[in-house]
């Protein structure tokens, strides 16, 4: 599951567009759109920004931390 694709998926589906709209209007592919929505692991955040921007938002990098071993 991928927070980012289904919030994409939703707002792309509130505004009517189709996987294939989207990627044009976007200027994305529409393989990266149907990757995207279908939570690949591996996306490159410039392009995920690129298809958020569609909606006025962005990603940005969280802070990771690493746990202790007593966390784990």
């Amino acid at each position: 599951m991928s927070v980012i694709g289904d919030k994409v998926k939703i707002l792309r589906k509130e505004a009517g567009l189709t996987q294939e709209e989207f990627a044009l209007r976007s200027g994305l592919g529409l393989r990266f759109v149907r990757e995207l929505e279908q939570g690949k692991d591996t996306v490159r955040l410039d392009k995920v920004n690129q298809a958020l921007s569609m909606f006025g938002m962005e990603a940005i990098p969280g802070i990771i931390q690493q746990l202790d071993d007593e966390e784990k």
